[in-house]
């Protein structure tokens, strides 16, 4: 099993911004990720918040071995091409240790700061399904030309194309049908959150049982498709399930044990933010990014 953070983009680079990447790094995550919104829900709508892509170049400047990643990007305010170029630039700048964890959005601020209404379920979906697509050809393609219904590229350039091959590692983020098929076809990963029912009124043991069911619908995706199961990772994204991983040691390695025994091989923690729901004693935290995995067995 993999241990992984994010870190959002609530901290000017100045003054304390670049000190949680270096630190995760030398506490030995995996990856680091940060979340890709315009801003984000109560309370970081009303504070600073930075665009993912400049923090997530300055980290790569900042860092050596660490892997860094959205968690998660959407096509409520990106295209497909520009965000094709701009991956392309990250992964070069990193040396080849970038992932983009992609998922349909939602219809939270981001969904209108681009004036209009939020779109349906159904509309997310749909852009979903054609946007993944896409960006996996221009990443891999020198030249893609495509129209569809709602993105279309003409010409787009890719060279020199990702340092990654054949491309960065697609994260999909889903958990209906039609995202776990995407995941199946196009992810090198899937990640999930949990069960929202499961989270916001279900106990421990309700939200395993409902990552059990999100597990054997992803697998039934990959069968579907053809796919080996075996050969896709699973990610969850802690911090909203109604579990307390970070409480202490003994928390976390009693919470990922069950995860791990679904078939999970990546945890992502929430760096540790006072006043709000991710807030943790940073001294456990540090103890659970050092030991954790180590009293797990893994």
């Amino acid at each position: 099993m993999r241990l992984s953070t994010v870190i959002l983009p609530v901290r000017r680079w100045s003054e304390g911004g670049r000190d949680m990447w270096q630190r995760a790094e030398q506490l030995g995550f995996h990856t680091a990720y940060t979340y890709d919104h315009l801003t984000w829900r109560v309370p970081f709508r009303d504070g600073p918040w930075f665009g993912a892509v400049p923090t997530l170049t300055a980290a790569a400047a900042a860092t050596t071995r660490l892997r860094l990643g959205t968690m998660v990007t959407s096509p409520n305010f990106r295209h497909p091409v520009p965000l094709a170029k701009e991956l392309i630039t990250l992964d070069d700048l990193s040396d080849g240790r970038v992932t983009l964890g992609i998922g349909a959005g939602g219809s939270g601020f981001d969904a209108t700061a681009l004036g209009g209404h939020p779109w349906t379920p159904r509309e997310r979906a749909d852009r979903f399904a054609e946007f993944v697509p896409l960006l996996d050809r221009l990443l891999t393609e020198d030249e893609v030309t495509a129209e569809g219904t709602y993105y279309a590229a003409h010409q787009a350039r890719g060279l020199p194309g990702c340092v990654q091959r054949p491309r960065i590692p697609f994260t999909i983020a889903a958990t209906g049908p039609r995202g776990l098929r995407l995941a199946a076809r196009h992810g090198q990963s899937w990640v999930t959150t949990g069960d929202p029912a499961a989270n916001e009124n279900g106990t421990p043991a309700d939200s395993l049982a409902a990552l059990a069911r999100q597990t054997e619908a992803l697998e039934k995706a990959c069968a579907e498709a053809g796919r080996d199961s075996a050969t896709l990772g699973r990610t969850l994204l802690t911090g909203f399930t109604p579990d307390r991983p970070l409480d202490s040691l003994g928390a976390f390695v009693d919470f990922a044990g069950h995860v791990r025994a679904l078939g999970f091989d990546e945890l992502v923690l929430h760096w540790p933010l006072p006043d709000t729901r991710f807030a943790a004693d940073e001294t456990v935290f540090t103890r659970i990014a050092t030991e954790g995995l180590a009293q797990l067995g893994g």
